[in-house]
């Protein structure tokens, strides 16, 4: 109702304008003689006529009357350069604020619901620097004051930063009119004020914001560097520490594009993902997978049988793999790809200079324009009375013990229940062992919504693990993890005590602490990836805030495009559609946001689900756990978001990845040809599903209609 009565009163005072043809009074003929008729009266009345004057300002800036400036001349008319650029200045500031919030008021919710995403880029724009953009409009009087008002409106600009810069920046202009209206009688138009010497002056103005921001921007990148000397020429365009995914692929781009590059690792190349994460993770899943699959075969009509686990050989399978996918990381590789690989370890003694000390004993040092932190992460250790003694292992240090073993270890003890403690327990639990998962909060996979993570415990009971929630490790204690949980104690006896409690940057041993190069949890940068040293960048896990080797990747582009070409142009690192998949079996795949996080940001969204147990394929293949989820704009096929758990979800996440990256509906998807019989279907049926929710009943009563006039 409040929005109704603010348009029914815009309306009638736009319906007066014209009933009235107020029109003809704002034109120059029309202000010089109604000056004249008011001259007498201000200077018997002169707070009446500042006052019934002000009020017509207002009015008119609020309903985006043609004609403000013609009123601003006659101001000067009528009460000189300082009264008439007092009132004009605040009376101007107020209409244009009202006109402002009539439009955030009545349009920027429905705006905001149907071009949300794009409005989120832009209104994180203006906070950063949302004074300067609209203190360059109000400064340029080429573009028409009450565009400004309409479209800053739909923003998240503060109201008071808004009525406070158009203050200012319209304080020029206005005086400029005023000061014209002095002399109203030797004017024939309002066009006659601006000569191409007085515009240029304006544009010029209205860009001295953003040379003084430039200037600002040298000032603080000089000193930062003060305390460096930078060298005369340079040995490198680039140099990228770290050998995983993010410096990989920093250095095979800087290498494509014939930068000289050098890069360097301490270990072994492709870091943790090849070697002690994604890779031996998912071999030793699948052996898990293949296990469970013969103690459940009478799921596919075969006699089941419980195998037999030689355990050193389905690690020796592991390690096999990642010797099979070696070389796409390696030194070679990468040598031939023109890439100057260095095993060693490497500090950076100023922003242009990495020393690093060899794996042979010998030592270097390198200049670079450029340099790129992809050092990875590390698995967190919390601070657990008795741990340090306790022989635990992590994702890192698992593979190698491991291979040590004939069988698999008899009992194990988790700590974690987010992805990686969970794809650990079930894969050992599916090999043999007895595995107690321990998790502190009230669910596993906290990140998702509430009924995939009681899925998520579902399927790990399922496969023996015994799911340990709302428990707290306090101490270990002759071979046993105790547990708080409830003011009780619970102890667990273990073999082996896995840490997955989740991974931390790697900060120390690289020198940034050195330079002064800001890092918190991860190493701080900016919108592109740069540290406060503009020349210095990060990428991947260092750098946050995803830890996924696809992103490190996504990342790296971003890295090594502004290392090498951002004196040109620089890019955004482009967060808005991120992957994520557990490779529990069955497995758990996201992308954009679910309904825990929707609510939390306060989006509103529709929910569309379609269950694997109706899906022909996953019936053929007795794999009907799971369900596609996806969250849609209210009313609209704008894909939100997508979970989807059941076998192959990773794979079948992809078309939504895709989709949302190119801002493609669920219509569209509906209307792609998915072939018969797959798991890829359900993509498309999931589509169906919320078509049906969002047919157009009334349309379809008038077909209805047309279709039972037809059979007369």
């Amino acid at each position: 109702m409040k929005k109704i009565a603010i348009i029914a009163a815009l309306a009638a005072i736009v319906a007066a304008y014209f009933y009235f043809d107020l029109g003809a009074y704002l034109t120059i003929e029309g202000i010089k003689e109604q000056v004249a008729n008011a001259q007498q009266i201000y200077r018997d009345n002169p707070a009446l006529v500042i006052g019934v004057f002000f009020l017509i300002y207002v009015i008119a800036t609020a309903a985006s009357f043609p004609g403000a400036a013609l009123l601003t001349l006659a101001a000067g008319a009528l009460f000189g350069l300082l009264v008439g650029t007092i009132v004009v200045s605040f009376a101007s500031t107020i209409g244009a604020t009202l006109a402002f919030l009539a439009s955030r008021f009545v349009l920027r919710d429905t705006i905001e619901a149907k071009f949300g995403d794009r409005l989120k880029a832009i209104n994180d724009g203006l906070e950063r620097d949302g004074p300067f953009y609209l203190f360059t409009l109000r400064m340029v009087p080429a573009v028409p004051f009450f565009v400004i008002n309409l479209v800053m409106g739909l923003t998240r600009i503060r109201v008071l930063t808004y009525a406070l810069v158009s203050q200012i920046g319209m304080l020029l202009g206005t005086i400029i009119y005023v000061n014209a209206g002095t002399q109203l009688a030797s004017l024939e138009s309002a066009n006659g004020i601006f000569t191409p010497t007085v515009i240029g002056s304006f544009v010029l103005l209205g860009i001295a914001p953003w040379i003084a921001k430039g200037i600002i921007g040298i000032i603080k990148r000089r000193k930062v560097y003060a305390d460096f000397t930078k060298p005369k020429s340079f040995d490198r365009n680039l140099v990228v520490i770290g050998a995983g995914s993010a410096g990989l692929v920093s250095a095979y781009i800087a290498a494509q594009v014939k930068a000289k590059v050098t890069l360097i690792e301490a270990n072994e190349m492709g870091g943790d993902c090849l070697n002690t994460g994604c890779v031996p993770s998912k071999a030793l899943i699948k052996s898990a997978k293949v296990a469970s699959t013969m103690r459940n075969a009478d799921r596919y009509g075969l006699k089941p049988v419980d195998p037999e686990v030689p355990f050193r050989e389905t690690i020796a399978r592991v390690m096999g793999i990642i010797k099979a996918i070696e070389p796409h990381d390696s030194v070679e590789r990468y040598t031939e790809l023109g890439v100057d690989v260095v095993k060693g370890y490497a500090t950076i003694i100023d922003p242009w200079t990495v020393e690093i000390a060899g794996n042979d004993g010998q030592t270097q040092r390198l200049t670079a324009r450029s340099i790129i932190i992809a050092s990875g992460a590390e698995p967190v250790v919390p601070p657990i009375q008795g741990i340090d003694g306790s022989g635990y292992l992590t994702s890192d240090t698992m593979w190698d013990a491991f291979a040590q073993m004939d069988a698999p270890p008899a009992r194990v003890a988790v700590l974690g229940g987010g992805p990686i403690g969970c794809e650990i327990s079930q894969a050992l639990a599916r090999l043999g062992s007895s595995v107690s998962q321990v998790e502190m909060s009230d669910r596993v996979l906290g990140r998702e919504d509430e009924e995939v993570s009681a899925l998520a415990q579902s399927v790990l009971e399922d496969s023996g693990v015994k799911v340990l929630t709302s428990h707290k490790a306090v101490r270990i204690e002759d071979g046993n993890l105790i547990a708080e949980a409830d003011g009780g104690e619970t102890s667990i006896p273990f073999d082996a005590l896995i840490v997955a409690v989740g991974r931390k940057a790697r900060l120390t041993g690289f020198g940034l602490e050195d330079i002064g190069v800001d890092t918190d949890k991860t190493v701080n940068t900016d919108e592109f990836l740069a540290t406060k040293f503009p020349n210095i960048f990060a990428a991947g896990d260092v750098a946050g805030p995803y830890q996924f080797t696809h992103t490190a990747s996504h990342q790296a582009w971003f890295a090594s495009v502004n290392a090498l070409f951002g004196q040109f142009k620089k890019f955004k690192a482009d967060y808005r559609v991120i992957p994520a998949v557990t490779f529990l079996d069955p497995e758990f795949a996201r992308v954009g946001v679910n309904e825990m996080e929707a609510k939390e940001q306060g989006t509103e969204y529709e929910v569309t689900t379609y269950e694997l147990d109706d899906l022909d394929r996953a019936i053929t293949e007795s794999e009907t756990k799971g369900f596609v989820k996806v969250l849609t704009v209210p009313g609209k096929d704008t894909i939100l978001g997508a979970t989807i758990v059941g076998s192959h979800a990773g794979e079948l996440l992809a078309e939504y990845v895709l989709a949302m990256k190119h801002k493609i509906g669920l219509n569209k998807i509906l209307g792609t040809i998915h072939s018969y019989p797959t798991m890829a279907e359900a993509n498309k049926f999931a589509a169906g599903n919320w078509k049906r929710a969002n047919k157009p009943e009334g349309l379809l009563n008038w077909v209805e209609k047309y279709h039972s006039w037809r059979r007369r």
